[in-house]
């Protein structure tokens, strides 16, 4: 049984590199972990001495999108009445946040037959509220992480059936210095990570870093740059759009830096630049309706009212603009859009003012082009700053 498993376990993670940490990424930061992969190294633990009697100190972690592994040191491994405990401390590299150095913990239990399910243990929050991509009422562990999980179980066991309870020590007080109370997640961490990696990006040398990467893509003269804050745009420019890597910068939180530093670039080139597109989730470009050109969390608020602000300016109706002002995220507000006759007008209108709001930061920018997407990646506008008037 053991050997079989051993077989299953290298199909499924054959040739792929392991992520060293201790390297440092482009910008010279310290990569880290997600709670993501924290609660799936935890499992793999627990699973591993469950399934082989091996007490492991460490553990191979299969990223999304078979990017690599990463290998996670594992802590307090046992069995339990019903099977089997491990811990883990998240790193969270040189860009820690409220969950860096916390210690999150998975109990498995087997349920021959049964999918895997997941549950909220101590310290790990309930969603409440609509916009989290987790039903109401479920443990709030992101899709991308309970995807690890299976995918973990799977390489242990070769299946994925067991009841998985994550919990965090303390979880419940880190919440409270996060944006969970405000988006509906009760009673503590959230299971987060689209990636499996943290990337240093809300510090001030990933912002130098940034410019850095603006101006070798300008030098180019290329007849586009993308920037895009994160994975949803990236994979847009890449797979749709077949746009080279060089010329998409991927700026995280630092629109304002990233635009200023385009318009000085161009401006030292004299070179027009024809077009930037921005691809993103509204959630984090439509915070520039609000002024704030830095769109961490820790610099800016939250975009429902710019998007609540728009929907009324188009003489949407009272009751629709009230509750997109009182929604949880960015995304409730396009859930519950969905089945607006509006929608596609609100979300049209709010794509063209984040491009004139980006071009007027950058007018040696000829034209700007935002493309808006649902956080699983369905599109639901594009504009240009052009559209409804001549520059």
């Amino acid at each position: 049984m053991i050997a079989a498993q051993s077989l299953i376990t290298n199909c499924l993670m054959t040739d792929l590199p392991t992520i060293d940490l201790s390297v440092p990424a482009a910008n010279g930061l310290r990569r880290g972990f997600t709670t993501g992969s924290a609660a799936t190294a935890a499992l793999k633990a627990a699973l591993t001495l469950l399934h082989t009697g091996r007490t492991p100190g460490e553990v191979d972690v299969t990223l999304p999108d078979d990017a690599g592994r990463l290998r996670i040191a594992v802590q307090n491994v046992r069995l339990t009445d019903t099977g089997a405990y491990a811990e883990v401390v998240k790193d969270g590299g040189d860009d820690p946040d409220a969950t860096h150095r916390a210690t999150l913990w998975v109990r498995a239990q087997p349920t021959p037959g049964q999918a895997m399910t997941f549950h909220a243990g101590e310290g790990v929050g309930t969603v409440t509220a609509p916009g989290i991509r987790v039903p109401v009422g479920e443990a709030a562990i992101n899709p991308g992480p309970r995807a690890m999980l299976r995918r973990a179980a799977a390489e242990v066991a070769g299946h994925a059936q067991f009841s998985v309870t994550v919990g965090c020590v303390n979880g419940e007080a880190i919440a409270r210095k996060t944006f969970n109370p405000r988006l509906g997640i009760l009673g503590g961490i959230s299971i987060l990570g689209t990636t499996g990696l943290v990337e240093p990006m809300s510090l001030e040398a990933y912002a130098a870093s940034v410019e850095v990467y603006v101006r070798v893509a300008a030098y180019t003269r290329p007849p586009a740059i993308v920037f895009t804050p994160g994975k949803l745009g990236r994979d847009y420019a890449c797979d749709t759009l077949s746009v080279a890597r060089q010329d998409i910068v991927q700026i995280s939180n630092f629109v304002g830096t990233a635009l200023d530093t385009l318009q000085g670039t161009l401006t030292e080139l004299d070179y027009p630049l024809p077009l930037l597109l921005v691809a993103g989730h509204p959630g984090k470009l439509a915070k520039v309706l609000n002024g704030d050109w830095n769109t961490h969390s820790g610099h800016s608020g939250m975009a429902m009212n710019a998007v609540a602000r728009v929907a009324a300016g188009l003489g949407l109706d009272a009751d629709t603009v009230r509750h997109l002002a009182a929604a949880n995220t960015v995304e409730a507000c396009a859930e519950w859009l969905a089945g607006h006759s509006q929608r596609k007008a609100v979300w049209y209108a709010v794509a063209q003012q984040i491009a004139r709001a980006l071009r007027q930061r950058a007018p040696a920018v000829q034209r700007v082009q935002v493309a808006l997407f649902t956080l699983d990646g369905t599109p639901l506008a594009e504009a240009s700053s052009q559209e409804g008037f001549d520059d």
